[in-house]
């Protein structure tokens, strides 16, 4: 009497679509062994893809055959072909593993005798068509993701800050998270502003809970659905594109590509990347005036506590108490807090070089308008060449793509430049009102806040010589206020006070009100 063993596959997407199930193919092969009067030895059940071979019921049947060597068994039955493999390729090579081990597969609804040579014709159709049915259905899979992409539905989970829905229609969808959204939004802001390392940043938000390592955080940055658009890869002879979604975004496509700007190096700025002790929250901030080296700062123990030190991370030897260094900050930042009385000096200033600058947005839309229809009769002109057999169609595309992608980031930025103005009495009254407590701000922040506002004043490192600081830029607001007060103190050593000069010294200097929120 002849022994075999029965495998009975089916995974889930079958069992729904088809109606297979493991009870029906055992009670149909149980019945086929009892009219062979084949014996049963071993029936194995698998829930997995016949895609490849490399499924876990299947390895351990194999494993056993192998040991065996074919002396326990002769038979390894099965329903169709299909529920063996669904790959041709794998498949006859599988056949001629199992038949030098001694065991003979068979499909007893496609029975075939292999010894016979035309059988194999068979069997190559048996094996051919459910992996031609397995690439048609992955294939059609394929091109209705990529149709729904153009169309701007995003079809996976949704990133950090959106979560999925299903619409009344039976669309899927994403939508915002308003608690995330904001946590999204906010690291954009920071990025954008390059007050504070990128990595800062992700600590930061990461306590707000993101929790992402760094790679994920700049993945998470360089995704343009925040900003509304959906990527459709590229396919054959589409290039990447961007669409847009039909999806809420969360920020601006101006401040998406303004942080592409500075993740691409076009707009970066080295900032201050550290941890300090709360004893040193000038760390990293100051230089040597020796060398020109940064100073760094440690802490030296002495015989009841520590000491703190900024010291040169050179050898020239620069080493200054860290309680002097702190305390000379404390009253360098008095010079920025406004005289009594000239307030309202700052606001005219500030309302005057805005107006200057309002003025001049419109020269910056020509500007962007230019530069779109440069690259738009770049287009144009490569369509012609390609017309004319100057270039061919791989040059074509790669010359298409690049002035699309510059055009997507020009678009953005007309964009910002067509909204309206923000409200400007508020902003310079916050402004205000935060220089006149900037002292007792600073001395009541802890040290991630010290380390924000030092940034904020000073965009370049400082140089102190155990006494007093010096650098060579300071933040607009703050230079502002520091010439209205240096001003003010030649009006009492009786020089004159000149508006005109105050306005026209700092109207060259890019002063946005938005950064005057120290």
């Amino acid at each position: 009497m002849k022994i075999a063993d029965l495998y009975i596959r089916v995974s889930t997407d079958e069992q729904a679509d088809k109606g297979y199930s493991q009870r029906s193919q055992e009670e149909v092969l149980r019945k086929y062994c009892g009219i062979q009067n084949i014996a049963v030895r071993k029936v194995i059940f698998e829930d997995y893809s016949a895609k490849t071979f490399n499924r876990p019921a299947w390895t351990d049947m194999l494993d056993r055959f192998r040991k065996e060597k074919g002396k326990s068994i002769g038979l390894l039955l099965f329903t169709k072909w299909d529920r063996f493999s669904r790959n041709a390729g794998d498949a006859y090579q599988m056949i001629n593993i199992l038949r030098k081990i001694g065991i003979d597969p068979q499909a007893i609804e496609q029975p075939l005798d292999l010894s016979i040579p035309e059988n194999k014709m068979m069997l190559a159709f048996y094996l051919a068509a459910p992996e031609v049915e397995n690439d048609r259905r992955a294939l059609n899979t394929f091109y209705g993701m990529r149709r729904a992409r153009k169309e701007g539905r995003y079809l996976t989970t949704g990133p950090y800050g959106y979560i999925n829905r299903t619409t009344e229609g039976g669309k899927k969808s994403i939508v915002p998270v308003e608690a995330k959204a904001r946590v999204v939004k906010w690291a954009f802001e920071q990025v954008a502003k390059q007050r504070v390392h990128i990595d800062d940043i992700r600590r930061e938000v990461n306590c707000k809970g993101l929790n992402c390592s760094k790679s994920n955080f700049y993945t998470l940055l360089k995704n343009p659905v925040y900003c509304g658009k959906i990527v459709v890869p590229e396919y054959r002879d589409e290039p990447r594109q961007l669409v847009q979604g039909q999806h809420e975004p969360i920020i601006t496509e101006e401040l998406f590509y303004e942080v592409q700007d500075i993740l691409n190096g076009k707009k970066r700025i080295q900032l201050v990347k550290t941890t300090t002790e709360d004893c040193l929250p000038l760390r990293g901030f100051l230089l040597c005036p020796k060398c020109g080296k940064q100073l760094t700062g440690s802490a030296s123990k002495g015989r009841n506590h520590y000491y703190y030190y900024y010291h040169c991370i050179a050898t020239c030897g620069s080493r200054y108490k860290a309680g002097l260094a702190n305390d000379s900050f404390v009253n360098e930042l008095q010079q920025f807090v406004p005289k009594p009385g000239m307030a309202e000096l700052f606001k005219l200033i500030v309302k005057d070089i805005y107006s200057q600058q309002v003025g001049s947005q419109s020269e910056g839309r020509k500007e962007l308008l230019s530069q779109i229809q440069l690259q738009n009769d770049a287009i144009t002109k490569a369509r012609k060449l390609l017309l004319d057999d100057a270039i061919d169609s791989t040059d074509y595309k790669s010359i298409k793509l690049d002035c699309e992608t510059k055009l997507l980031s020009l678009e953005a930025r007309l964009t910002g430049h067509g909204r309206p103005t923000f409200d400007l009495d508020s902003s310079v009254n916050k402004a205000v009102d935060t220089l006149n407590r900037l002292e007792m701000i600073y001395k009541e922040a802890d040290t991630t806040q010290k380390r924000k506002i030092i940034g904020s004043i000073y965009p370049e490192k400082l140089c102190f010589d155990g006494y007093t600081y010096r650098t060579t830029k300071i933040n607009e607001a703050a230079q502002l206020i520091f010439l209205i007060n240096s001003k003010l103190y030649a009006k009492k050593n009786r020089t004159k006070l000149d508006f005109s000069s105050l306005s026209d010294s700092v109207a060259g200097a890019g002063l946005e009100p938005t950064t005057f929120g120290l």
